[in-house]
């Protein structure tokens, strides 16, 4: 047995996903090479692409309020990303194996409804629906629904709960031979073979029928992203997949014993879940070629204008006089904690500013560092792997097969481009140790990732 719950695995294989960019600072849209990430051709291509290096999925997030900065629309963040279900929908036409992962937020929809749309899309794609389970506190987002702050942080998890366990319901509500096999038969649907499913809490209140059959995969696979507490139980008792940001191998192991201990008490082997972590990737081929990239990245990723709007957030006013290769701002910030009009905030970072720029200036005048410089040492990073296709390959490989981690969902800083080296070049080494498929052998989400068929 490992350190990471599971014993190791000589013959484990790398699943990998694609988190197609559509909102933040990651994707380097300002770069001649970036494809438009908004244009039907970038998402077949990409998605084409994905297909031929014989990935498992590829996702679309859920931005259901553009970034603001202050109150003023964040131009420098792109946005502009259709509707998950309904890009989806469009590529299933354009693909035959990948798998289709649609974010939807489990505090702003309902049940009935999104439960219908998503067994919608597993039907079309034929089996290759999943749905990535996220929820939100925040006011901000939900003013766009006429909800404010409808639902306390705490009990977001208590809703998607319950939320999740109404939509497999609904799911399970027709039974395998439901729809008539001849036009022979009595009745288009056999009688007692389509039940009603309702849930009465404060929380889900309904009653519904499904008008939708179940898919040749059962339901939707199930993909559930957080690192807190009640994120983990959720994955726990009801995820197929589970999402984190943990790409440290020691971090990467601890996560894995938890959420494995958290699955035996849910009475699930612990095996049922497969762990994705998101991670970036950058190649190079020598070391050295990589790291020069890396940075060049992380600069691009926190330009100027960009670190301004991360420190007006902090200080809760206009910085935009302020050079920003010079020294941090000399004012004191305006009373308050963060606003959090940019989007969701860390649970950590919602107070305890001051402190946090009182760090920061120390910092600054210890090592000498300007605006720009302070920005992108503090900002938060988007961690991934930075070596040659060779060195990546080997790191990926003792990730899964010591059970870390059962591969990574890929989040991209420059499209098609960079996935076109990963595809090219490290899918190959990959394939070399014995750690990567050299085709597909199902044809479903769930059969891709080694899933039991649903019961």
């Amino acid at each position: 047995m490992t350190e990471t719950g599971a014993p190791y695995d000589p013959n484990a294989q790398v699943h990998l996903g694609v988190f197609y960019p559509g909102v933040g600072p990651q994707l380097i849209w300002t770069d001649p090479a970036c494809a438009d990430h908004v244009a039907i051709e970038t998402f077949v291509e990409v998605a084409r692409l994905l297909e031929r290096g014989l990935f498992d999925a590829f996702f679309l997030g859920d931005g259901q309020r553009v970034r603001e900065n202050r109150g003023r629309i964040h131009d420098q963040d792109i946005s502009g990303r259709p509707d998950a279900i309904t890009q989806l929908s469009a590529l299933a036409a354009a693909t035959e194996r990948i798998g289709l992962v649609a974010t939807q937020n489990a505090t702003y929809n309902h049940p009935a409804d999104l439960a219908r749309r998503l067994a919608s899309l597993d039907l079309l794609s034929d089996g290759r629906a999943g749905w990535n389970i996220v929820t939100t506190d925040n006011a901000w987002t939900g003013e766009n629904f006429r909800r404010g702050g409808w639902l306390e942080h705490e009990r977001r998890y208590e809703r998607a709960t319950q939320f999740v366990e109404a939509a497999k319901a609904l799911w399970a509500s027709w039974e395998p031979d439901a729809v008539a096999d001849s036009g022979g038969a009595k009745s288009w649907a056999r009688p007692g073979s389509i039940g009603e499913v309702a849930r009465h809490t404060d929380l889900v209140d309904f009653r519904a029928v499904a008008t939708v059959p179940a898919g040749r995969q059962g339901r939707p696979v199930l993909f559930q992203a957080g690192d807190s507490a009640g994120g983990r139980e959720l994955a726990a008792a009801h995820a197929d997949v589970v999402f984190s940001a943990n790409t440290d191998y020691a971090k990467a192991a601890a996560y894995a014993a938890d959420l494995r201990e958290r699955l035996v008490r849910h009475g699930r082997p612990v095996d049922a879940v497969r762990i994705l972590p998101g991670a970036g990737v950058i190649l190079g081929d020598t070391p050295g070629e990589a790291e020069e990239k890396a940075r060049w990245v992380r600069d691009e990723q926190m330009s100027p204008v960009r670190a301004i709007a991360f420190f007006e957030q902090y200080w809760g006013t206009d910085l935009s006089g302020y050079d920003p290769h010079g020294p941090l701002p000399g004012i004191d910030p305006v009373e308050g904690e963060l606003d959090p009009s940019r989007g969701t905030i860390p649970i950590e970072l919602r107070t305890g500013k001051f402190r946090t720029i009182a760090r920061w200036r120390e910092l600054s005048e210890e090592r000498g560092l300007s605006l720009l410089e302070l920005a992108r040492e503090v900002a938060p990073r988007h961690s991934g792997f930075v070596g040659t296709p060779s060195q990546v390959a080997d790191e990926w490989t003792r990730f899964v097969r010591t059970r870390a981690v059962d591969g990574f969902n890929i989040g991209p800083h420059l499209i098609p481009s960079q996935l076109e080296e990963i595809v090219d070049k490290l899918v190959p080494e990959l394939q070399e140790r014995g750690a990567y498929r050299t085709h597909y052998e199902g044809t479903t989400l769930r059969e891709h990732l080694g899933l039991p068929p649903v019961v």
